[in-house]
């Protein structure tokens, strides 16, 4: 079922992905599942490792590397292992002509399309109850608990 996803389609997916997660305010789930699907293309050869690149966002001011693939006619970054260091060539700067074609696709069909590649559920979430508040100080209050008016007096005692 997984090998009948034409590539294409999952480079598509790759892409709409790997766009959205560069302006998501949380894209670590995005990178974490764009990673996934490359390297499971780089284990069943539909991908190929082009070489490395020096990022264009160094981290904490230190430049690095990350390994440039390309799965149909679009190239991604992803960070690089040991061995892609000792084997493959260093291509220097970022290199503005591994331009990827354009892609219209949402983001739900490009996440259920590697979802079903990859084969990842998604955690099923408890429901947190929402505790309602409770102090060590709390008194209950008495207002609207007195009687009113007055059922007897206390003036004529």
């Amino acid at each position: 079922m997984k090998q009948d996803i034409p590539l294409q389609d999952l480079a598509q997916a790759l892409f709409t992905i790997n766009r959205h997660a560069k302006t998501a305010p949380e894209p670590k789930h995005l990178y974490q599942i764009k990673k996934t699907t490359i390297n499971k293309l780089l284990e069943e050869n539909r991908a190929e490792k082009v070489g490395l690149h020096f990022s264009d966002h160094p981290k904490r001011s230190n430049q690095h590397s990350t390994l440039l693939v390309k799965v149909d006619n679009y190239f991604f970054h992803i960070p690089p292992s040991k061995e892609d260091f000792k084997q493959l060539k260093h291509l220097g700067s970022l290199d503005q002509s591994y331009r990827n074609p354009q892609s219209k696709m949402s983001l739900s069909l490009a996440k259920r399309i590697v979802y079903q590649f990859i084969d990842w559920k998604p955690e099923k979430k408890v429901q947190q109850r929402k505790k309602s508040y409770t102090s060590s100080y709390y008194t209950p209050s008495s207002l609207g608990k007195m009687e009113w008016p007055p059922t007897r007096s206390r003036h004529n005692s």
